[in-house]
């Protein structure tokens, strides 16, 4: 069993002086620190409703949209280079009622 010099009280005032003491608070301070954690709950699960809408939403569209694009560059360029074509109008007229006919035969 234990011994009984265990459970004694202390022996002197300092050690008394040198045990933990609790701080002593108000109801207000309780209020206060009450509305702080609900209020940085909130701000932390907003962050993360944001943090989810850009990384399941924002992310992937803007990497498809530019990836497109870069695709679409990227197989010019190619076509280009492969490929080298040049396109010279003449007649500019000629051009732009050629575009009118094919406009007008497509409705």
């Amino acid at each position: 069993m234990s011994s009984p010099e265990a459970f004694d009280s202390p022996s002197s005032p300092d050690e008394i002086d040198s045990l933990p003491s609790s701080p002593t608070t108000s109801s207000a301070n309780d209020d206060d620190d009450e509305y702080l954690s609900d209020a940085e709950r909130e701000w932390r699960e907003s962050l993360q409703q944001m943090e989810l809408l850009l990384t399941m939403v924002m992310v992937p569209y803007l990497g498809k949209y530019f990836g497109r694009k870069a695709a679409y560059w990227g197989w010019a360029k190619f076509m280009e280079w492969k490929y080298p074509v040049e396109i010279v109008f003449t007649s500019p007229n000629t051009f732009r009622l050629a575009g009118a006919v094919e406009a007008a035969a497509s409705l």
